[in-house]
């Protein structure tokens, strides 16, 4: 796929002020910190179109990105939330979970797990096994792979995925990536390619 026009939208505070015009949507989603904003930039070749913060937790509206006038960008706020008051935190965490539960046009979840994280987080893991419940269909993007080296990956990687094989019988599809050297870019493009074919 080739990103011609990336044009941010708006923020929503509630999934029912959200577009409704049919199209696609790929929501992004992650602990706080885990590197969201540089892979958006990094799919979408341009540099500043998610806002980088070096403060976790930044992102607290349903941010809207038109690719290609075809398909939504959806990036979410973390979980986690860093320093956030817990009516913050509660406040948050019922706008993620009504995205996830109303969005009829939500085609997929890409859940960003840092994978320098050893041994797998627990609220990573929840996270998953919630999309599950509600029967949202996601994908694993395995984030800062340039800060360690390839066998530590693969173990954390499968470490990972052990875990979750304790409560999936089916594993999901997932990618490794880098926002530094652009590492996983035309595989998971491709991929969302082949999703948007197919809801044709």
């Amino acid at each position: 796929m080739n990103i011609e026009t990336a044009e941010f939208v708006a923020s929503y505070p509630r999934e029912s002020m959200c577009p409704k015009d049919g199209r696609p949507e790929f929501a992004f989603i992650g602990r706080s910190n885990v590197g969201k904003s540089s892979l958006i930039n990094m799919l979408t070749n341009r540099k500043g179109l998610a806002k980088v913060s070096g403060t976790p937790g930044k992102t607290q509206l349903l941010n809207f990105f038109n690719i290609n006038q075809q398909w939504y960008l959806v990036d979410l706020p973390g979980y986690g939330y860093a320093k956030l008051s817990k009516e913050k935190q509660k406040t948050l965490s019922k706008m993620i979970s009504h995205y996830m539960q109303r969005r009829e046009d939500l085609a997929l979840a890409f859940v960003l797990i840092d994978v320098n994280i050893h041994p797998p987080a627990k609220n990573d893991l929840e996270f998953i096994n919630s999309l599950g419940e509600i029967g949202v269909p996601f994908a694993l993007v395995f984030t800062k792979c340039d800060r360690t080296g390839g066998t530590t990956i693969e173990h954390n990687v499968q470490a990972f995925m052990d875990a979750l094989s304790e409560t999936w019988e089916t594993l999901p599809q997932y990618f490794l990536t880098s926002s530094e050297r652009t590492r996983g870019r035309d595989e998971i493009l491709g991929y969302i390619s082949k999703l948007i074919k197919k809801l044709k």
